[in-house]
């Protein structure tokens, strides 16, 4: 059985719940997206605030999905919960 393609409006769905997760997560923590970032070798706040509200396209990748689960002691797999694919 052939699946069918997952539309642009679901990845995107995927990467606003996952931003939302990772918020969660490093607020559950009590850390900022300052030390946030820092922890996972960023200068500035940019690059979490962005993506954890998925503006402009900007979208955690698995390599910073893997840093912040290390800073923020928890697994990489909490970060996908409640993400439905249909």
């Amino acid at each position: 059985m052939i699946k069918p393609e997952i539309s642009k409006d679901d990845i995107k769905s995927i990467y606003i719940t996952i931003g939302k997760n990772v918020k969660n997560a490093r607020k559950k923590k009590g850390m900022t997206q300052l030390q946030l970032s820092m922890s996972i070798g960023h200068k500035a706040v940019g690059t979490v605030s962005m993506c954890e509200l998925c503006l402009n396209g900007k979208h955690f990748n698995i390599e910073h999905l893997i840093k912040i689960a290390n800073a923020l002691d928890c697994s990489v797999v909490d970060f996908f919960k409640d993400i439905k694919v249909k």
